[in-house]
């Protein structure tokens, strides 16, 4: 009934079958009913299982203990919690089962959440069996999301019973919907459940460049629940000894949103896993090199660039001189932070090059005086006088990094109070050399 991928190893999986055993399950499916037929196909499934390693069961039942009349909206139980050798327990249950009441759906998810032990790396899954619709003003969408959203559970497989395809918007806000009307539907359906939930599935990430050939790669993925948000695993891109991305092994259960971290990142959005194949996701994400220099030794601290995204202006990167960074390939507007500010308007990003941005050597200002002072370095840019720094509190000297350029120094006496007692005195920074002014 079920083939079992073994190549690669895997990390515990718990299933939990919450079955329904409401009164309507004695519908009539094929030549037997649904119970009947649910009974008869669980077991077997259960039988077949008994020998997976690293796979333990669990069973909830619901709706099988109050008659229907009594409307028991908390008719549920935990009949075979999660263990080891207990499949046998579970086929006794089920095949004692005899339906009843009503259906509880939001409750049952409800209750489940509290069903598997609290352990780390291990695949939590949910597999519901129902013929109906919620009938107890439950909201089975509101708890399935809450439950995802904690990390309880993964997004439950829903097996609908005899239910058409107008009841598919019904359960699939739930969990990953399958339809079985007859019998063989249901064998079908619980096989491809069963796979999905603990066969291994393979994918690989090409990352890639301008020229479409998957050759990025040395940059961290996140990998989140697109319908939660929740973070599922990181993971930094490689390619293996044959130059080809590495294979990964996925859960299917998930629908993904994949994040690169590429500077700026880029995105794959609700990409969904087929169970028991090998998946190829390709993702754009050509890079080029960015090289900051400056000529001779740079006097300055800690001189960077501000890297501007130009369609949004957005800040997406600080880079240090004498550094390189790799760049999704595109046109960027680049601001050196240097004195006075450099800025690039356009400066292209392009596969496998390196762009070189590179400015001279700084000069410096020395400004000797024991007065004190109302004082600014100004310089022309664009036809206009521009401020670009303040200096303050003069303490016998004050020396700013500056590049090389005409300037202005504008200052007076803080405690004279005319105006007119302004002045302004004109220099030159050259590269590497120092400008000292003196005011007496």
């Amino acid at each position: 009934m079920l083939a079992v991928n073994s190549y690669a190893q895997q990390p515990k999986t718990r299933i939990l079958f919450v079955l329904d055993g409401s009164g309507s399950m004695y519908a009539k499916m094929g030549n037997d009913n649904r119970i009947t037929v649910a009974k008869r196909l669980l077991t077997r499934l259960v039988d077949s299982l008994a020998g997976q390693t690293d796979l333990e069961l669990a069973l909830r039942i619901y709706g099988h203990q109050s008659q229907k009349t009594e409307r028991n909206c908390k008719d549920t139980k935990l009949e075979v919690p999660f263990g080891p050798r207990n499949h046998q327990s579970i086929k006794d249950k089920i095949r004692d089962l005899r339906p009843k009441g009503t259906t509880l759906i939001a409750y049952s998810l409800q209750e489940a959440a509290y069903d598997f032990p609290k352990s780390t790396g291990v695949r939590n899954i949910i597999i519901l069996i129902t013929d109906g619709l919620e009938e107890c003003d439950g909201d089975p969408c509101a708890v399935s999301l809450a439950l995802q959203k904690q990390g309880v559970i993964l997004r439950p497989f829903v097996i609908g019973l005899g239910l058409n395809s107008e009841f598919r918007t019904q359960f699939e806000c739930v969990g990953r919907y399958f339809e079985a009307e007859t019998e063989n539907d249901f064998e079908n359906v619980l096989n491809v459940v069963i796979s999905q939930a603990i066969n291994n599935t393979s994918a690989q990430i090409n990352l890639m460049d301008s020229y479409g050939r998957p050759t990025e790669t040395g940059v961290n993925m996140t990998f989140t629940d697109s319908k939660t948000g929740k973070e599922i695993a990181n993971m930094y891109h490689t390619l293996n000894d044959r130059d080809v991305p590495d294979t990964i092994y996925m859960d299917p259960g998930y629908l993904y949103d994949i994040k690169v971290h590429t500077i700026p990142p880029v995105y794959k959005r609700k990409v969904e896993i087929i169970a028991g194949r090998h998946n190829t996701i390709a993702i754009d994400a050509p890079q080029g090199l960015l090289s900051l220099k400056i000529d001779g030794v740079t006097n300055y601290k800690n001189l960077q660039a501000i890297i501007i995204d130009k369609q949004s202006g957005e800040i997406i990167q600080v880079q240090d001189f004498n550094e390189q960074q790799k760049y999704i390939v595109n046109d960027y507007k680049v601001e050196l932070l240097t004195l006075p500010r450099i800025t690039q308007e356009s400066v292209q990003v392009e596969q496998n090059k390196t762009t070189t941005l590179q400015v001279q050597q700084p000069g410096k200002l020395n400004v000797v005086t024991r007065k004190k002072l109302e004082m600014g370095i100004y310089y022309r840019h664009n036809g206009e006088l521009e401020l670009i720094k303040n200096i303050y509190n003069v303490n016998g000297q004050d020396i700013t990094v500056l590049q090389p350029g005409d300037y202005k120094l504008i200052y007076k006496e803080a405690v004279v109070k005319e105006s007119e007692s302004t002045k302004i005195q004109d220099f030159t920074i050259r590269s590497g050399e120092m400008k000292h002014i003196t005011i007496q």
